[in-house]
């Protein structure tokens, strides 16, 4: 941990951690332990369906040494004991997985009732996507949309919902899909031969069998396995759509939809996806090099797999975590993790007394000026790390530029060295100061209801007064779409950061010409 954590930050207190039910120990555990190791106080609260797993784990953490003082395990649920833990002024930071919306709704509580510079760590839904095109091996890519769809009964935030094939090989493709659907065998999940179990309730049931039964009315059922009688079961089902732009929500549940391009589609195809505004899993196809290097750098996602299922991140090989409406990073498991859960303070600086506030026309015209440039840049990584993993598999992972900053000091000086720090990790950035002149640069200062209607923006740095300090971060929160953090400390350069991990099978396009090659570590 002390090899993660920067110089001149310090533990955030007490630190919430809220666990989903799908990954009752692991996920659990993951947020708890980083907590610990950054040197917080833990308030851990567990799933309501799945509190007992999370329970013995703290036991056996007590066990271990961890004082009872520094790890409590509040179950209940979301709506008292959840709410009370993101709201309480006590509560030094949150980390959170779960629902785009739930998310949406603690950073809110966070807004109102925490210090400004209290971090959310979310990671969120997604609306998964994986693209088959006409070079893919059947076979393979068969088996992975089954494993990627279904397996869990795609209950994993990682799982593939929709899947978009070449239209020269849809057919045989989603004949081969269905026969092998066929095979899944649905019931008691700690009998062996069972593939697919349960859903976790019976209200996930009814919301999923509702999405359904309203493409079944439309006739885009293509195929729905029946059903065990007793249980909360959802037979696997898949359904045609025109594209993801169909979709407004995640159905969290065995249900895969599929959409067919053109071979000159590609690109629309990478730009639809992007467009759904998620970014958790990617997965590709395809045994053409120039392909896979167009859709790793066109598609904004934080992990990316080619030529195999893109579920089961591995520890110390695939940091697992989104970007945009899919989360908040840093990743978990990632070199950034930890330095998510401390802060770092800075002299607070007064505002000046002719301070103009600027117009929203204009300012929005100046964002949309530097975004601009932010586009010229995507794509192009500032470091890529290679991660160990299995023969014949690569994992590697990089980091991008967040994006566009605003750079609000509120003094001339603070404003340019946090353009300077933002600037330094790729980042464009508008400097809003009293006295600025320049490119990239407004005189004047910004009121802070105008960031819950400017766009094209990705991070804002204020070192202000608290009370404006909790202003912007309470207009940010109100924004709707990805949530956009307010730096108020000196940690920006971490901030500044997306990062996204790709795993390739290299044995896919023909063997691992590594291994026959003979190389060596």
């Amino acid at each position: 941990a002390a090899q993660q954590l920067r110089p001149g930050t310090s533990p955030a207190g007490r630190f919430t951690c809220i666990s989903p039910w799908n990954f009752p120990l692991a996920i659990f555990t993951g947020q708890v332990a980083a907590a610990l190791a950054a040197g917080n106080a833990v308030l851990a609260k567990p799933a309501e369906a799945t509190p007992i797993t999370a329970m013995i784990g703290v036991r056996l953490l007590h066990a271990a040494g961890v004082p009872d003082d520094v790890l409590q395990l509040l179950p209940g649920s979301g709506a008292l004991a959840g709410a009370a833990l993101t709201s309480d002024s006590r509560i030094g930071g949150v980390c959170f997985t779960g629902s785009t919306a739930t998310a949406q709704r603690i950073n809110r509580a966070m807004a109102a009732n925490l210090d400004a510079g209290a971090p959310l760590i979310a990671e969120t839904g997604g609306l998964n996507a994986m693209v088959v095109d006409s070079t893919a091996l059947p076979e393979q890519a068969v088996g992975d949309i089954v494993a990627s769809a279904f397996q869990s009964a795609g209950q994993r935030c990682s799982a593939l919902r929709i899947l978009y094939v070449q239209a020269d090989i849809a057919d045989s493709i989603i004949e081969m899909l269905m026969g092998a659907m066929d095979t899944l065998q649905l019931g008691d999940p700690w009998a062996l031969a069972t593939d697919i179990g349960p859903v976790i309730s019976q209200d996930a049931r009814r919301g999923i069998d509702q999405h359904i039964e309203a493409a079944r009315r439309e006739g885009r059922v293509l195929k729905e396995l029946p059903r065990p009688r007793d249980g909360f079961f959802v037979g696997p089902t898949l359904i045609r759509v025109g594209g993801i732009a169909d979709l407004d929500r995640e159905v969290f549940g065995p249900v895969l939809h599929v959409a067919t391009f053109g071979a000159n589609a590609l690109g629309a195809v990478a730009d639809a996806i992007n467009a759904s505004g998620y970014g958790l899993t990617f997965g590709l196809h395809t045994r053409i090099d120039d392909r896979v290097e167009s859709f790793t750098r066109r598609i904004r996602a934080g992990n990316i797999y080619v030529n195999r299922n893109q579920i089961g991140a591995v520890v110390g090989s695939q940091p697992f975590g989104g970007e945009g409406l899919s989360g908040t990073g840093p990743k978990a498991g990632g070199p950034n993790y930890l330095r998510r859960f401390v802060v770092s303070s800075t002299a607070e600086s007064a505002l000046e007394d002719e301070e103009t506030p600027l117009p929203l026309a204009d300012v929005q015209a100046a964002v949309l000026a530097v975004a601009g440039k932010s586009q010229q840049q995507a794509g192009v990584a500032l470091q890529t790390i290679d991660l160990p993993g299995p023969t014949g598999e690569s994992n590697r992972l990089s980091l991008f530029p967040r994006g566009t900053v605003l750079c609000l000091g509120p003094t001339l000086q603070q404003a340019r060295e946090q353009a300077d720090i933002a600037r330094g990790q790729g980042c464009p950035a508008l400097v809003i100061a009293p006295g600025a002149s320049g490119e990239d640069c407004l005189a004047g200062c910004v009121a802070p209801s105008l960031l819950t209607e400017l766009s094209g923006f990705a991070l804002v740095v204020f070192w202000g007064p608290a009370d404006r300090k909790m202003a912007m971060r309470r207009a940010l929160a109100a924004r709707e779409g990805p949530l956009v953090p307010l730096v108020t400390g000196r940690a920006l350069a971490d901030y500044c950061l997306l990062e996204r991990h790709v795993c390739i099978d290299t044995t896919a396009a023909g063997g691992n010409a590594s291994l026959l090659a003979g190389e060596r570590d």
